[in-house]
């Protein structure tokens, strides 16, 4: 009996390793040929400079552009909306009917396809409010999809904080919010700083919702308009600019774009585990 355990355990054993190759070797495989193909499309000018047929050029500074406008503007919206909501629901609102309903809608929210976000912000953020293809509109819109995100993270990490962290605090005179904002908040700063950045990665592979919301335009901020300006106007990001490379047979361009989306993506997983070690 105790041989034929070892040998099923053996065989899963032999299973898990040969998935974990194939999953590994797939990855890899995508990476080599993205970076073999767009690699030689990557120059100084490609990242600082914006297309034009007058000028001959071909570049992605109105893109980069556009999405760290749109990445900074969705994470100040959500960040402090979902970390709050996360706080209600663990530490006050209390084990309700109602408060098991609203997780389970965040829990809902969060498997929505993103195209269903997109039609819904054009039509409300876009039509409704008549803010337009513009970055406000796609970063309202993302600021839905994100808010699952950072709230369950952060409900998670809130959770991972032992409870006689709370009763000592309370037992030594601090207020509530107190033993919240001194106490519990800096214990459970790393699954919030992670769920923040996995948003942030989110945000910028996104493009169903945004070629509904924010348009595709690529040109940098004109000057003397101002930062401010520029977040009622179209912004197509990275993906967007990818996809409609894709489009136009510009394959060269699109797969250029794809190494940069690669190198931001492993930017971010990298300052994830920085942060997360602190």
């Amino acid at each position: 009996m105790t041989g034929k355990r070892k040998c099923k355990d053996n065989f899963v054993l032999v299973l898990i390793y040969l998935s974990a190759f194939f999953s590994e070797t797939l990855l890899a495989a995508m990476i080599v040929y993205v970076f073999v193909r767009g690699f030689s499309a990557i120059s100084l000018p490609f990242l600082t400079s914006v297309s034009s047929v007058l000028e001959g050029t071909v570049g992605i500074a109105g893109n980069i552009v556009n999405t760290l406008y749109i990445v900074v503007l969705t994470l100040f919206i959500a960040t402090p909306i979902g970390i709050g909501s996360a706080i209600w629901l663990n530490e006050y609102a209390g084990k309700s009917r109602g408060v098991r309903l609203i997780e389970f809608t965040t829990e809902t929210l969060a498997g929505i396809p993103s195209v269903i976000f997109g039609l819904f912000g054009m039509v409300f953020f876009g039509t409704t409010l008549g803010l337009g293809y513009s970055v406000l509109t796609g970063a309202l819109t993302l600021t839905l999809m994100i808010l699952p995100l950072i709230t369950r993270n952060t409900q998670e990490a809130l959770k991972s904080v032992p409870d006689s962290y709370r009763s000592g605090a309370i037992g030594m005179g601090a207020t509530k919010w107190y033993m919240i904002r001194t106490i519990l908040l800096p214990s459970a700063m790393p699954g919030i700083v992670t769920g923040v950045i996995l948003a942030v990665g989110r945000i910028v592979g996104e493009s169903a919702a945004l070629l509904f919301t924010a348009g595709s335009g690529y040109l940098l901020p004109k000057p003397g308009t101002g930062l401010f300006h520029k977040i009622l106007e179209s912004g197509g990001t990275l993906t967007i600019q990818l996809y409609l490379s894709m489009s136009k047979a510009q394959y060269d361009v699109a797969f250029g774009i794809a190494v940069v989306l690669l190198c931001i993506v492993f930017m971010i997983n990298i300052l994830t585990k920085i942060l997360a070690g602190k």
